[in-house]
């Protein structure tokens, strides 16, 4: 026992070690955290310090790095960057009109290297070939576009991210 007393930052090295190799398994980040914690207690048994100061020291450290340092971690590494998957990467991209687009009548659109079905935004435009739109919606095969440069009528108006 004495042994130990006097050699604390071993134990303290041994449990950093199980907790590290116990991370590997769980990938949580909640063992090393405490494995974090285990290398606090080692470092104030290096410094000889008494047993109840070394877990308190151990114990703060975990404690510290579970609430501040694990959510910004976790947070981090499951972000990323926003991906814009299937139609939902069209929306914003500017095309030309192929067919006119009617209110009435679906005409074409070229976004992208491909030919979409369109229809206008406001029902009440009538978007001539050869005129650039810009995708505000899309549903199902049909894009519906408005004239860029041609603002929306008020009551159109998009929702604001900002507000």
């Amino acid at each position: 026992m004495e042994w130990l007393s006097d050699n604390a930052w071993a134990a303290w090295l041994s449990v950093a070690a199980v907790l590290g190799v116990a991370e590997m398994f769980s990938l949580d980040l909640i063992f090393l955290m405490l494995a974090v914690g285990a290398m606090g207690g080692l470092v104030a048994g290096v410094l000889a310090a008494p047993v109840a100061v070394q877990v308190l020291v151990a114990l703060g450290t975990s404690l510290a790095t579970l609430t501040l340092l694990r959510p910004r971690l976790v947070g981090r590494l499951h972000g990323g960057p926003e991906l814009s998957l299937g139609t939902s990467k069209l929306i914003g991209t500017q095309g030309v009109v192929t067919a006119q687009i009617t209110a009435t009548e679906t005409g074409r659109v070229k976004l992208a290297g491909d030919t979409w079905s369109a229809a206008p935004y406001d029902e009440h435009l009538v978007i001539e070939p050869g005129q650039t739109v810009e995708v505000l919606e899309i549903r199902g095969a049909t894009a519906f576009v408005h004239p860029t440069g041609d603002p929306l009528p008020p009551s159109r108006q998009l929702p604001r991210d900002d507000a």
